[in-house]
């Protein structure tokens, strides 16, 4: 049986500081979550946060050059504008 990749966990070991540990042990209590779970999906989170603004500063550059490219069209046709009047 093949097992799908994706849905498959991996263990991560990581160093936290301890009252970052009291903090989240806290909140997880309050959520009725295991800390793991919570870590878990604070990480999603963040990650879509530096997904999305990855993806707006590839749209910010996309439409910045795309307003350089117009201005340069622009120019080309600036005299031919001008023959019309």
């Amino acid at each position: 049986m093949q097992q799908n990749i994706s849905q498959k966990n991996v263990r991560l070991n990581i160093q936290i500081p301890f009252e970052l540990k009291n903090k989240l042990s806290r909140i997880s209590a309050l959520e009725g979550k295991k800390v793991s779970a919570l870590v878990r999906e604070s990480i999603e989170v963040k990650i879509e946060q530096i997904e999305k603004k990855i993806f707006e500063e590839k749209m910010k550059r996309a439409y910045i050059d795309l307003a350089q490219e117009n201005k340069e069209i622009s120019q080309d046709f600036k005299y031919v504008d001008a023959e019309n009047l």
